[in-house]
């Protein structure tokens, strides 16, 4: 089983590598801006505050990047790296939980998993706080079934700490720790295991407020934004377990699209529902945080599938657990691994293309868009000089646009340039993007 394991981490590797050194694109960007252009306490200090995240993660990348540079490889590999820890914490709980298939098993689906294969090729937070929180889990079940052992409540509270610290989100993962404890009356080892939490949460209370303030002038100013973040509508409900198995891939006619994702999607999670009448109390781990995000969403929005990554660990397990053929479980890996190829080998499939995109502009351009969306294109064009397109003047004779998000801020630009008597003079298409030309009418 070993060597078969081993082989597994090695093509799941592997395929990591392809393709990794694709565009970075929006949210990535920010990742590098922050660490290129701050310090630690500038992190801290001068762009948490208008962020919607903990610093952690940064603090992390930046240590990372002052030792490996900033590359679109180096920036990335965190997340590679953190994807591979998380596959092996899984084989561990499937073993814990029953026997060393269940943990290979478990393993596999998750290390081929196309939205974790997707996410473990970006150059953000969501990843290393799956790592965290699964370390948790692995944690928490020790607990639950030996009582206080003083080296794992330790971990369990520095885990917990530093998930939250990662990512906010992680919040209804471990309240549903705490969930179990309450139902199951384990008082003693509720109250033992709440310092991680109230250590991180009093860490970051300041600093949370600030963030709040702001998101909440966000969602006043910027028209849109409530969609980006997520409403609690059945579209995003759906998107949640359909994203959970065929990730991040679309594809045309939309009808052939659903028909085959949607088939997919009841096949999977027809053993995820096996799983769960076998393992009620390891189920409440992937439905509970689920549930809570979709209650919270009705008053901050953040329904949005890869906010919720750390619980596909889970279902991987339940996956193992509602298997109990081997073909059930090849045909699951094969799909996982087929939805996971056809992301890295196809271009079309890929992240937003700023690197082409920047390539393609003169040098020392002037370049009118949303300036909170520029980091990915001055990542690779330092010397371009961004305006908001929002400021538009008309004085310009020509002018070079990317209408990247104005929709977002219920920006009609092409109003707005024929309000300003300018002509499109040609459009120039890439990965998801666009860039205009426009020339003043005479």
């Amino acid at each position: 089983m070993r060597k078969k394991l081993l082989f597994i981490f090695l093509i799941a590797f592997l395929i990591r590598l392809i393709a990794l050194d694709q565009s970075l694109w929006l949210d990535e960007g920010v990742t590098a801006r922050v660490v290129q252009s701050y310090n630690f306490l500038g992190i801290l200090k001068h762009f948490s505050p208008f962020d919607f995240h903990p610093p952690l993660y940064y603090f992390f990348m930046k240590t990372w990047v002052l030792m490996f540079g900033t590359s679109v490889i180096s920036l990335r590999l965190p997340s590679v790296l953190f994807s591979l820890l998380t596959g092996y914490v899984v084989y561990r709980i499937g073993k814990k939980l029953k026997s060393e298939s269940l943990g290979f098993w478990s393993s596999v689906f998750f290390l081929f998993n196309p939205l974790i294969l997707y996410y473990s090729q970006e150059a953000r937070m969501y990843i290393m706080a799956t790592f965290l929180l699964t370390a948790s889990f692995l944690v928490f079940l020790d607990l639950d079934k030996r009582g206080v052992p003083v080296q794992s409540l330790f971990w369990f509270n520095v885990l917990t700490l530093l998930g939250f610290l990662t990512f906010y989100g992680s919040v209804f993962f471990i309240g549903t720790f705490y969930l179990v404890l309450l139902f199951k009356k384990k008082y003693r080892l509720l109250f033992l295991t709440l310092p991680g939490m109230v250590i991180s949460m009093l860490s970051v209370f300041p600093l949370l407020s600030q963030q709040l303030e702001h998101s909440a002038e966000a969602l006043h100013v910027v028209k849109n934004w409530s969609l980006v973040l997520g409403r609690a509508e059945v579209k995003n409900i759906l998107l949640i377990p359909l994203k959970f198995t065929v990730g991040r891939i679309s594809f045309y006619p939309k009808y052939l699209y659903y028909l085959v994702s949607g088939l997919c999607t009841f096949f999977v999670f027809y053993f995820v529902l096996k799983g769960f009448f076998m393992k009620k109390r390891i189920a409440l781990f992937f439905f509970a945080p689920l549930l809570f995000g979709f209650v919270i969403s009705f008053f901050t929005p953040l329904l949005q599938y890869f906010r919720f990554l750390y619980v596909i660990p889970v279902m991987c397990i339940l996956i193992a657990l509602g298997t109990k053929k081997e073909w059930q479980r090849a045909l699951v890996a094969f799909m996982f691994l087929s939805f996971s190829l056809a992301y890295v080998l196809f271009p079309n499939f890929h992240r937003e293309d700023w690197g082409s995109l920047a390539s393609s502009l003169p040098r020392k351009a002037i370049v009118y868009m949303i300036p909170s969306s520029a980091d990915a294109l001055t990542y690779y064009r330092k010397d371009l000089s961004i305006k908001d397109v929002r400021n538009i003047d008309g004085e310009e004779s020509k002018m070079i646009v990317i209408p990247y998000t104005s929709e977002i801020y219920g920006l009609d630009l092409v109003n707005v340039m024929n309000g300003f008597h300018y002509r499109s003079a040609k459009k120039e298409n890439y990965r998801e993007l666009t860039v205009e030309y426009w020339l003043r009418r005479d």
